[in-house]
């Protein structure tokens, strides 16, 4: 099965359990399996979350986009980081139940990311990776609160997709140098790349520039 499935996750949280909703595609003979969160504007059916899955899946991958709570719940607004380290877990344990013998990837798009990895430093999720696309190390033109502390925490290799001119991470350095204090991490730069991955002076849907991503992604996963 190629086409998205949607489905519901349960997810505990302090107030009691709620539900999230999930796009599950599953080509067959998957030979891995990715949790993919959305940027905390945008949902789980943003045309650049739609538009990776869709050639992961061209790849032999599998996916699950999921919602946090509060985008679930018509907000803008993240809600409270535990709300979605629960959201990771309860995911992950998702993804985990429908994966197989097949390794588990943790991805995410910006906010989506950086929960992934409060999630992994903590313990809550164990994937076999976890791939940033558009790491939000600081807000723009504020490096001096960097979200980087706990990046030393994560045990599993990490990837970040950076683009050279994301605001998030001005000055380069200085994720450079965040990425030196983890214990298997690298950099995949896209030249001339925004937050989003757009390049200045060259238009593209954003569900092609998501697609344009997996190959270096695809990659990285097939790695040892």
């Amino acid at each position: 099965m190629t086409d998205a499935e949607p489905i519901r996750i349960e997810v505990a949280l302090p107030a009691g359990p709620i539900e999230v909703s999930a796009d599950l595609i599953h080509p067959s003979n998957a030979w891995a399996f990715v949790a993919v969160a959305h940027g905390a504007g945008a949902g789980y059916r943003h045309p650049f979350l739609v538009g990776f899955t869709s050639a992961l899946a061209r790849e032999g991958v599998a996916s699950l986009r999921f919602n946090f709570p509060y985008s679930e719940a018509g907000r803008r607004m993240p809600g409270p980081a535990a709300h979605a380290t629960a959201t990771w877990r309860a995911v992950m344990a998702s993804a985990a139940d429908r994966a197989g013998d097949a390794p588990t990837f943790a991805v995410g798009k910006s906010y989506g990311g950086r929960m992934a990895s409060m999630a992994a430093a903590e313990g809550a999720i164990e994937p076999a990776g976890l791939v940033y696309l558009g790491y939000p190390l600081h807000p723009p033109a504020s490096p001096e609160k960097a979200r980087a502390a706990h990046l030393p925490d994560i045990p599993q290799r990490q990837l970040f997709v950076e683009g050279s001119n994301d605001p998030f991470i001005d000055p380069r350095e200085q994720l450079e140098q965040a990425v030196a204090s983890c214990r298997i991490a690298e950099i995949a730069w896209i030249e001339g790349g925004g937050h989003s991955f757009e390049v200045k002076g060259r238009k593209r849907p954003s569900d092609e520039v998501g697609a344009g991503l997996v190959p270096l992604v695809v990659d990285w996963m097939r790695r040892p």
